[in-house]
C-alpha cells in the first residue's frame, strides 16, 4: 500500500462561519450540482463525528455511489475531517482535512489536505491527483457562488 499527501490553500471573500456550511453539505449539495450528485444520505449516525454519508451519483458518473464517514466536525476551529471509503480499485481509502481559518478582512483561508492510502502498488498518476483536486475545489466555489447570491442563508 501506498500513502500520498497533497496539501492545497486558496482564498475565499466568504468568512469562515458561513463557508463551513458542510455540515450542511448534504442537504445543500445535491440542490446545487444536481448535474452530477443525485443524492446524499446520512446511513449511520445524526451528522456529527462517526456518521456515515452515502453519495448517490447521477446515472452514467463513473462511480453510482461512494460513502464518506465523519471523523472530526469542530464548528468552532472551522474543522472538518472525514474518509471517504469504499472506493474504486485503486484506494483503499482517502483521507480528507479541510480547515477555514478567518483573514484579517472578514474572508477566510482555506486548507485542504487529502491523504491517499492506495491499494497494493498502485501509483498515483498527476492527472488523477489535478482531477480530484479540481471536484472538491469544484464543489467548494458552487457552494461560495451559492452563498454570495444568498447572503443570509447560513448567517
Amino acid at each position: 500500500m501506498g500513502v500520498f499527501t497533497f496539501t492545497d490553500v486558496y482564498t475565499s471573500t466568504i468568512p469562515p462561519k458561513k463557508i463551513a456550511l458542510i455540515v450542511d453539505s448534504h442537504n445543500l449539495i445535491p440542490k446545487l450540482m444536481p448535474q452530477s450528485i443525485k443524492s446524499i444520505n446520512i446511513v449511520q449516525g445524526n451528522g456529527g463525528a462517526g456518521s456515515i454519508k452515502q453519495i448517490n451519483f447521477i446515472e452514467g458518473s463513473q462511480l453510482s455511489s461512494m460513502k464518506n464517514r465523519v471523523d472530526e466536525l469542530n464548528k468552532e476551529t472551522f474543522t472538518y475531517k472525514y474518509t471517504m471509503i469504499n472506493l474504486m480499485d485503486k484506494f483503499e481509502s482517502i483521507a480528507c482535512e479541510v480547515k477555514f481559518e478567518p483573514t484579517p478582512d472578514g474572508a477566510s483561508k482555506n486548507k485542504m489536505t487529502n491523504t491517499y492510502y492506495t491499494k497494493g502498488n498502485v501509483e498515483l498518476k498527476e492527472k488523477d491527483i489535478k482531477a480530484g483536486k479540481e471536484r472538491a475545489l469544484g464543489m467548494y466555489k458552487v457552494a461560495e457562488a451559492y452563498l454570495l447570491q444568498n447572503p443570509n442563508a447560513y448567517a
